[in-house]
């Protein structure tokens, strides 16, 4: 297998692999776009994510190299924008962010999947409300001239004075259902609604097909806003 031969040393094998997966780093890099940040660069860190995934890739994961490359190249690309995020947060957040973010990226080298939230709160021992502001605090300042919709007509900034809490309320009504559902289905509600993965992915994650996933989530939904009537 090319991948234990490049995890052997063999530079040669490294860089075959690095050019046949270039299609993926740039699949990857596309969904950073329009974040400020030169498309070289945020190419260069996805070759960086593209090796650190062969390195430590394990056939024993049970998944695709393709499944497991894409969240390591999005958090190596996640960290640089973190770090060069140049608005002030306090010390008590960033100790927080670095603590979730860390185990983030262990679970998901780990898992080729993202945690729940309540998966990391349980293993930072971080509150909910502190791992969401924490996470929050990393994420990349969007200018007030952003367009919200493809058309470009509507800008952040014309959003501003909405109200925010429709949605947050809505989180937290499925969260407090989820109690309700077993083990598959709470993970498939968890990856689309709090991690916002799409259904193609989460399929991949779930070991069903994507057209599985489609009719399980409407189900659930429907499911969902029975108990809420």
């Amino acid at each position: 297998m090319l991948i234990r031969i490049a995890q052997a040393g063999d530079k040669e094998a490294m860089e075959t692999l690095v050019t046949e997966n270039d299609a993926l780093i740039r699949f990857v890099v596309k969904k950073f776009s329009g974040r400020g940040k030169e498309y070289e660069d945020l190419y260069q860190l996805g070759r960086i994510g593209l090796v650190k995934a062969i390195q430590k890739f394990d056939a024993h994961f049970d998944v695709r190299f393709s499944t497991y490359a894409v969240p390591v190249i999005m958090g190596e690309i996640r960290r640089f924008l973190r770090d060069d995020n140049p608005i002030h947060v306090s010390r008590t957040i960033r100790e927080n962010a670095k603590k979730a973010i860390d185990f983030v990226n262990a679970y998901t080298e780990a898992h080729a999947a993202s945690p729940s939230i309540e998966e990391i709160c349980r293993k930072t021992s971080l509150k909910r409300e502190e791992v969401v502001l924490a996470l929050d605090a990393t994420k990349p300042v969007k200018s007030l001239t952003e367009p919200v919709n493809n058309d470009g007509k509507r800008m952040l900034q014309d959003t501003v004075g909405e109200n925010p809490y429709e949605s947050v309320d809505k989180n937290l009504l499925v969260e407090s259902l989820l109690k309700s559902l077993d083990e598959k289905e709470r993970k498939l509600i968890t990856l689309r609604y709090f991690d916002r993965l799409t259904q193609s992915r989460v399929a991949e994650i779930l070991g069903l097909t994507q057209v599985q996933v489609s009719r399980l989530e409407k189900k659930l939904l429907l499911r969902l806003r029975k108990n809420t009537v």
